[in-house]
């Protein structure tokens, strides 16, 4: 069993034409994925933790010790939202949900934030458990890339899983677009995003606050109730750890 597998996802990757980039190192504890398919290899995991990343994430030897650090230190949490240090020196971390009569449904925790749980990492990287991606399954890729991560995190907790948040665990961006993306903007991501997780009692005042996202809202909600019970059914998630995770 590997210790770690990393994901590097993209969609102008093609393992079709044999083009993928190569790992910046090897090292038998560790597998890599590049791939454009977000759930395709997902049957293939070893490792023990994974690391799912944007392009624009550094995933070195240093980054990778430190995860295996914080893992080691609280074996009870299923997943990690790393910060991710900018080249501006910003550093850019995971989100709380925000109630919807407040505003957006989702916000950044401060950047000087103490250890803690989050609802969702930054869209660009996060760590999970091979035991809490089994319990959970694979990645809703009807929603754009930025918001699989959230949308992930959030049925996570359904399924019994907690992610934390550790200061000091920090990947390096290697371009301005971690940056750009932070804050979770998207609108109707959201709005699918929390119908799925917690149904209209927050996607509706949601669409209340925000009537651009109801036609989304309408739009297939068959599929996204049945994608609802198949993530709630049987869930884990107290209401306890959802104030923990609330602003």
């Amino acid at each position: 069993m590997r210790q770690f597998d990393v994901f590097v996802f993209s969609e102008n990757f093609d393992e079709t034409q044999g083009t993928l980039p190569q790992p910046p190192f090897t090292d038998p504890e560790l597998g890599w994925f590049f791939t454009n398919d977000w759930n395709k290899h997902l049957d293939e995991i070893e490792g023990e933790w994974v690391v799912f990343a944007h392009p624009c994430i550094k995933i070195d030897r240093q980054f990778l010790n430190n995860v295996a650090e914080v893992t080691d230190g609280f074996p009870m949490v299923d997943a990690f939202a790393p910060r991710i240090r900018t080249d501006k020196g910003k550093f850019l971390g995971g989100y709380l949900l925000k109630p919807t009569a407040k505003g957006s449904g989702f916000v950044e925790i401060d950047e000087n934030a103490p250890l803690r749980y989050v609802a969702a990492p930054h869209p660009f990287l996060a760590v999970f458990s091979r035991r809490i991606i089994q319990r959970t399954g694979g990645f809703d890729t009807t929603l754009p890339e930025y918001a699989r991560l959230a949308d992930f995190t959030l049925r996570m907790m359904h399924a019994g899983g907690k992610m934390f948040s550790v200061p000091y665990l920090v990947a390096q961006a290697t371009s301005d677009e971690a940056e750009a993306v932070a804050g979770m903007r998207d609108l109707k991501s959201i709005a699918i995003i929390l119908s799925k997780a917690f149904g209209a009692e927050a996607s509706v005042p949601f669409a209340l606050h925000h009537p651009s996202v109801i036609w989304t809202l309408f739009r297939n909600r068959k599929i996204r109730k049945e994608k609802r019970k198949a993530a709630t059914l049987l869930s884990k998630l107290k209401a306890d750890f959802l104030k923990e995770v609330t602003l």
